[in-house]
């Protein structure tokens, strides 16, 4: 495989309600991440929804990181997808740690395309999955 990008997938629960709607905090754990991720920030939109819960969405030059919060539950999940230079794994224990989530999970994916396609031939034919 041509690897492109690296995308991690979080979960995490029993972080405390008042971080998860705090779309200040959330704010600032993402720049904090952004920066322990080597990435640079090209926009940071965030929104709170009522009567609870935080989205936010970094678009970056790497490619991106969101999160999305459930206060009610503890929970958020976010995703944090690197491409080329930049350090996912390293953004993502910050902002685990900045919400103060007691449980997580991490999957890695790893993005991109079979070697023996050209780029040319990757982006005019799909792919063959099996099943």
């Amino acid at each position: 495989m041509k690897k492109v990008g690296t995308h991690l997938v979080l979960e995490a629960w029993q972080a405390p309600e008042s971080l998860l709607n705090d779309p200040d905090c959330i704010r600032g754990a993402l720049l904090d991440a952004i920066a322990a991720g080597e990435a640079t920030l090209i926009d940071l939109c965030v929104h709170q929804f009522s009567p609870h819960g935080v989205t936010a969405t970094a678009t970056l030059a790497e490619s991106h990181i969101a999160i999305h919060t459930w206060p009610e539950y503890g929970y958020f999940a976010a995703d944090f997808f690197f491409c080329g230079q930049g350090k996912p794994t390293q953004a993502a224990d910050v902002l685990r740690t900045a919400m103060q989530a007691q449980k997580v999970s991490i999957q890695e994916i790893e993005r991109g395309f079979p070697t023996a396609l050209s780029q040319a031939d990757a982006s005019l034919q799909p792919l063959q999955l099996s099943h």
